[in-house]
C-alpha cells in the first residue's frame, strides 16, 4: 500500500504563530492596564487600618488593666508588660507579652497621662511615614478622627 502525503489540512498543528502569541500579550496588557491602577495604594491603606485596629488593641489593654486596679490607668506600656497585682492582691499576669508594633514594625507610642487626651491614654503610630515628628500629617492615632 501506498502512503499518501500529508496535506496542509490533515496534518496536525504544532505550536503557535507569532500573530497568536502576539494577541495574547495584547489582551494581557490590556487587563494589566485596568486591574494595576487599582491595587496601587492599597497596601498603604491596609497597613492604616491594621494600625487603627492595632492602637485599639492596646487601648481596650489599657481599659482592662484600669478595670484591675480601681480605675488607674498604666502610666508607660512597660507597667502591661509586667507582672503584678490587682486591687485585691491577686497575682496577675502582664497584658502585654511584647510591646505592640505597627504594620511597618514600629513600636506604638504611648502616653499617659497626656495632654491630648482627657482621660484615656495617647496611643499613636508615626505612620508611613515612619518619622517621629507628631502632627506629620500621616500620624495614626486615637484622639483625633481620621
Amino acid at each position: 500500500m501506498k502512503r499518501l502525503a500529508s496535506s496542509p489540512s490533515t496534518r496536525s498543528r504544532r505550536g503557535f504563530t507569532l500573530t497568536e502569541v502576539l494577541l495574547v500579550l495584547a489582551i494581557l496588557g490590556v487587563i494589566a492596564a485596568m486591574v494595576i491602577p487599582n491595587l496601587i495604594g492599597r497596601q498603604k491603606d491596609a497597613y492604616i487600618r491594621q494600625t487603627k485596629v492595632s492602637i485599639q488593641a492596646l487601648e481596650q489593654t489599657a481599659n482592662q488593666y484600669a478595670i484591675d486596679h480601681e480605675g488607674e490607668m498604666p502610666k508607660d506600656i512597660n507597667t502591661l508588660m509586667s507582672p503584678g497585682q490587682d486591687s485585691t492582691g491577686k497575682s496577675i499576669a502582664p497584658y502585654l507579652q511584647k510591646p505592640p508594633r505597627d504594620a511597618w514594625n514600629i513600636p506604638l507610642n504611648y502616653e499617659f497621662p497626656s495632654g491630648k487626651t482627657a482621660d484615656k491614654p495617647a496611643i499613636w503610630s508615626c505612620g508611613p511615614d515612619k518619622a517621629n515628628n507628631d502632627g506629620s500629617g500621616d500620624d495614626i492615632n486615637n484622639w483625633s478622627q481620621q
